[in-house]
C-alpha cells in the first residue's frame, strides 16, 4: 500500500499537468477556430491598427476618432460576422484587402462595418487598420494632377477601383491608385464624409 505522504504530492502532481494540458489544448483550439479573425504576420507589419488612426484629423479626436469613421480591410481574407464573437456565424467572407469601410459601431474588441454596398457585420479591430482607402464610385472617373477640372488628366479609373487616401480638402481628395498620385472629386469616390479635411 503506497504511503499517503507520497502519494498524495503525486496526485496533485498529476492534477496539475492534466489541468495545464487541457488548458494549452483548449488555447490551441481556441486560436486555430479563430484564425480567419486575425491577421496574418506580414498583415499585422503591413498597416497601422484600426485603433492607431490615421491620417492627421483636423477637427477631430486625435486619440481616437469618433463614430461612424471610414477604416479599410486590414487583411485578405476578412470574416464579417452577425455579431461582435467568433460565436456568432459569418454571414460574409471579404477578400480584398485595404477595401474602404464605415465602422458604425463598437463592442469590446469587434466593430460593426458597412461597406459601399450598404451590407453590415462585425469585425475583430485587429483585421482593421487606420489606413485610409477610397473606392471610385459611379462611372469611369478622371484623375488630375491638382484639384481643379481645368488641371492635367493623369489617369482615368473605372468603378470598383481602390486606392490610397492621401488628403482631402474642400471638394476634392487625392488618391494613391497603381504608384500614381492624383485628385478627384469628392462625390465620385466612397470613403470619405463631405465635411472631413485631412492631409
Amino acid at each position: 500500500m503506497p504511503d499517503r505522504t507520497t502519494a498524495r504530492p503525486r496526485f496533485a502532481f498529476l492534477l496539475t499537468l492534466f489541468v495545464c494540458l487541457a488548458m494549452i489544448g483548449g488555447a490551441a483550439l481556441f486560436f486555430t477556430a479563430g484564425a480567419a479573425d486575425a491577421p496574418t504576420a506580414d498583415e499585422a507589419k503591413d498597416a497601422p491598427a484600426e485603433d492607431e488612426g490615421g491620417a492627421k484629423w483636423i477637427g477631430r479626436s486625435a486619440e481616437r476618432p469618433p463614430l461612424p469613421r471610414f477604416v479599410s480591410l486590414r487583411s485578405a481574407e476578412v470574416n464579417v460576422r452577425t455579431g461582435p464573437g467568433t460565436r456568432y456565424p459569418v454571414a460574409a467572407i471579404y477578400n480584398r484587402k485595404d477595401l474602404p469601410v464605415e465602422v458604425t459601431a463598437e463592442y469590446e474588441n469587434w466593430r460593426k462595418i458597412r461597406d459601399v454596398e450598404g451590407a453590415e457585420g462585425w469585425a475583430h479591430m485587429s483585421l482593421l487598420s487606420g489606413r485610409r482607402t477610397a473606392i471610385i464610385q459611379g462611372e469611369v472617373r478622371t484623375l488630375y494632377n491638382r484639384p481643379a477640372a481645368d488641371a492635367v488628366p493623369l489617369l482615368r479609373a473605372e468603378p470598383g477601383v481602390v486606392g490610397r487616401l492621401m488628403a482631402c480638402e474642400r471638394n476634392w481628395c487625392e488618391m494613391d491608385i497603381a504608384n500614381t498620385r492624383a485628385w478627384i472629386r469628392r462625390d465620385e469616390i466612397w470613403g470619405v464624409y463631405p465635411d472631413e479635411d485631412f492631409h
